[in-house]
């Protein structure tokens, strides 16, 4: 399997993770968003203190080094990556969080958030990163059957909610662009824990600041806690910083879009609700965005013009 597959597939469990978190997130919207998003994100760090030194073990097994950064440099960079990806983490995920609070509406939310799949490649304009016109055609594809997916009953009026949601997916696309420049130069599982420990102490910090957080909400909503500290946040991120690392930021926002399509289909297979034509129909086209912007064309046109020679 070539790195593009084996990355790409670790990005379409990383939005299977997330699709399925997106009902438990919902559940936990009863308390206040920074202590739900502390007491993920703590269990995530204390799920990926072992993970790191098990990434570490299996390379010194192979006779490989291991990710430990070997200079003050190396440290630095760390450090930094940490705070820059987990802040914007922070303050995607808290927005996410008080805007399904603010409307308790999931596929709007979904709709709302997934729109980082048109912001990154815009933003990634302004540094330099030329799309093809296929990648466009792909976005537009893309958005198209996320609208069919979960605007079920159209926009209706622009709520409070909605512009949190929106501001969410801007926070995001800086989220993935981040991760997209910092991950060639850190190791990945150790980038994921400091990013971690990073968003569990500012939302701890937060919680204290801004909320009333107390042992009973805990107590209450220790599953959906559970579900998305170990699964959503421990490893799917990690997924997402190892996933992202030989791919095209735009073409990897296209593939994590489909957390959509898993969060409708992990409803109707779980909670047995159907799927209409509409609905159906927009996973197909978000299914075929993220296939046509994978397509080998270059590859193609290589081997043909070879074969002329």
């Amino acid at each position: 399997m070539n790195p593009q597959t084996r990355h790409s597939l670790m990005l379409m469990l990383c939005a299977m993770i997330w699709g399925t978190a997106f009902v438990a997130q919902s559940a936990g919207s009863g308390m206040g968003a920074y202590s739900f998003l502390a007491g993920r994100s703590w269990l995530a760090v204390l799920v990926l203190l072992p993970t790191v030194y098990a990434f570490d073990a299996l390379r010194r097994r192979r006779g490989e080094p291991t990710g430990r950064p070997q200079t003050a440099a190396d440290r630095k960079t760390l450090g930094t990556a940490g705070f820059v990806c987990g802040t914007f983490l922070l303050a995607a995920s808290a927005a996410q969080q008080i805007g399904i609070t603010l409307n308790p509406s999931t596929a709007k939310a979904a709709f709302l958030t997934a729109m980082y799949v048109v912001m990154v490649p815009v933003f990634g304009l302004f540094v330099g990163r030329r799309g093809s016109a296929r990648l466009w055609l792909s976005m537009v594809i893309a958005v198209g059957g996320l609208y069919l997916l979960c605007m079920k009953n159209g926009f209706g009026g622009i709520e409070s909610s909605d512009w949190v949601l929106l501001s969410c997916a801007v926070l995001f696309s800086f989220q993935i662009m981040s991760i997209d420049h910092f991950s060639p130069l850190v190791d990945g599982v150790r980038l994921s824990l400091v990013q971690f420990v990073v968003v569990a102490v500012e939302s701890t910090a937060a919680a204290f600041l801004f909320e009333t957080p107390t042992l009973a909400e805990f107590g209450t909503n220790w599953l959906p806690i559970v579900y998305c500290g170990v699964l959503s946040s421990g490893v799917g991120y990690t997924l997402q910083i190892l996933g992202q690392k030989e791919l095209n930021p735009a073409v990897a926002s296209l593939i994590m879009c489909l957390e959509s399509v898993f969060s409708a289909l992990g409803g109707w297979l779980i909670l047995h609700q159907n799927l209409s034509v509409r609905e159906a129909s927009g996973c197909v086209l978000i299914f075929a965005a993220v296939v046509l912007a994978q397509l080998p064309v270059e590859e193609w046109r290589k081997c043909r013009s070879a074969s002329r020679k």
